[in-house]
C-alpha cells in the first residue's frame, strides 16, 4: 500500500519507490526534475501511471529498464530490490499475525498436531555452490492445513532453527511432531516449556535411549495395541500396527524432558503382483500417554507437512527453482509462496491447485475472491 492511501502526500509516495526502484548494478540513481523523473545516462522518464494500486514509471529509453518497466509495469530487478531489503524476521512476525486472525475468521481450528520439518530451497545458492542451498524449517498445521511460519536455518543447522520457531508459537494444548532430526534434549524442553506437548521419531542418533526403547519392548508389560488396514491405492496394500506403553523412568535415566510414553509402529507393505515387503518398525518418544489408535492418527498427520505443503511447493509453485539467493529474497518470497497456499486452499472453488492458480491468472472476478478472503 502506497504512502498516499494511508493518508500522506503522492510526493511521499514517489520518495518511497525513487528510494526501491534503483538499478541492482547501481548504476542509476533516480532524480526528480519538475513533473518527470531523470536517470543519468538514461533520459527522461515518462509520465506517472498507476497499476493497481502502486504508482511506477516507465521509461522513455531501455537504458532506463532496470529501475522503470516499460508500460507501467515493475521490472524483476524491481521485485528483486524490494524483497532482499524486507527484514524477514518482521515480515514473517506480520505472516504468523495474518494467519492466526485469518484462521479465527474462517472457523478454521489450529488445534492438534503442529507438524515441523526442514526443506531446502534447492536453487537458493551461490555460483558454484550447488550444494550449499538455503534450508527452511516449516511449521504446518495438519487439521487447519495452513502453513503457520518458517524459519532460515542459520548455517543449515535445522536444529537450531526449529528451537526458533518454536519461541513464536503458541503451544497450548498441541502436540508437536518431528522426525529424529529433531529428537533432542533442547528441542523437547521447549515444547514443554511453550505448553505443548511432543511426539518424537527415535532413531539411533540417540543410540542409548534408543537402545533402552528396543529392550523395554521386547519385555513383557502392559501395553495399548491398534491395527489399521488402509485400502488398496496406487496399486499397494498397507497395514500399520501401534503399540504404545507407558514409561517414566527413561525421562531420568537419560536426563531427556518429559517422556511420559514410548510407542513402536511396525508398518507392512504389499505391491500388486510382488511378495510383501519386509516389516518397517519406528520407534517414538511422547510426553503424554494417548491410545494406540490415537498414535497412528497422529503419526500419520505429520505426513501432511511433506505431502500436503512441501509437494504442493515444489510442483505447483516450483520452489525449487526458484533462483532468488540474494540477501533476503529467499526468505521472503519463501514466506509469500507460502501465504499465496494458503489463500489458495482455503478458497471454496472445488477445484485443483494448479487451476486455482490458472483461474486467477486469466479471470479477475476469481482473483479479486481469492484476495477477499484475507478481510
Amino acid at each position: 500500500m502506497t504512502p498516499d492511501l494511508q493518508g500522506g502526500s503522492d510526493g511521499q509516495t514517489q520518495e518511497v519507490f525513487q528510494e526501491v526502484a534503483r538499478s541492482a548494478r547501481g548504476q542509476c540513481v533516480v532524480s526528480v526534475v519538475g513533473d518527470s523523473l531523470r536517470c543519468p545516462g538514461g533520459g527522461a522518464v515518462r509520465g506517472h501511471g498507476w497499476h493497481g494500486h502502486v504508482r511506477f514509471w516507465s521509461a522513455q529509453d531501455r537504458s532506463a529498464a532496470p529501475i522503470c518497466a516499460e508500460k507501467g509495469v515493475p521490472s524483476h530487478d524491481v521485485f528483486s530490490d524490494v524483497f532482499r531489503m524486507l527484514d524477514p524476521a518482521a515480515f514473517e512476525q506480520a505472516f504468523r499475525g495474518f494467519v492466526a486472525a485469518f484462521a479465527e475468521f474462517h472457523g478454521l481450528d489450529l488445534s492438534g498436531v503442529f507438524a515441523i520439518d526442514g526443506k531446502s530451497l534447492c536453487g537458493a545458492y551461490e555460483r558454484g555452490k550447488s550444494t550449499l542451498p538455503v534450508h527452511l524449517v516449516n511449521v504446518f498445521a495438519a487439521k487447519a492445513r495452513l502453513a503457520l511460519a518458517a524459519r532460515k536455518a542459520p548455517g543449515r543447522n535445522e536444529s537450531e532453527a526449529a528451537l526458533e520457531v518454536l519461541q513464536m508459537l503458541r503451544l497450548k494444548r498441541k502436540i508437536v511432531t518431528a522426525d529424529a532430526l529433531f529428537c533432542s534434549r533442547s528441542f523437547a524442553k521447549t515444547v514443554l516449556e511453550r505448553g505443548g506437548n511432543y511426539v518424537l521419531a527415535l532413531k539411533k542418533n540417540q543410540g542409548k535411549l534408543f537402545a533402552d526403547v528396543e529392550q523395554r519392548f521386547a519385555r513383557k508389560g502392559e501395553r495399548d495395541t491398534a491395527e489399521q488396514l488402509q485400502e488398496a491405492t496406487h496399486d499397494r496394500r498397507e497395514k500399520r500396527r501401534a503399540t504404545i506403553m507407558r514409561d517414566t523412568k527413561l525421562a531420568e535415566q537419560h536426563n531427556f524432558p518429559g517422556i511420559a510414553a514410548i510407542a513402536r509402529i511396525t508398518s507392512w507393505r504389499r505391491r500388486k503382483g510382488c511378495p510383501a515387503d519386509k516389516p518397517f518398525v519406528r520407534y517414538f518418544i511422547l510426553s503424554t500417554y494417548v491410545s494406540a489408535k490415537r498414535l497412528i492418527e497422529i503419526v500419520r498427520s505429520h505426513w501432511s507437512v511433506e505431502n500436503q505443503m512441501h509437494w504442493i511447493l515444489d510442483v505447483v509453485f516450483a520452489e525449487d527453482a526458484n533462483r532468488a539467493r540474494k540477501d533476503a529474497a529467499p526468505e521472503n518470497l519463501a514466506l509469500l509462496r507460502r501465504l499465496a497456499l494458503n489463500l489458495l486452499r482455503t478458497h471454496p472453488e472445488p477445484i485443483s491447485m494448479r487451476r486455482k492458480i490458472n483461474a486467477a491468472a486469466w479471470d479477475d472476478t476469481f482473483l479479486l475472491s481469492l484476495l477477499g478472503q484475507k478481510r
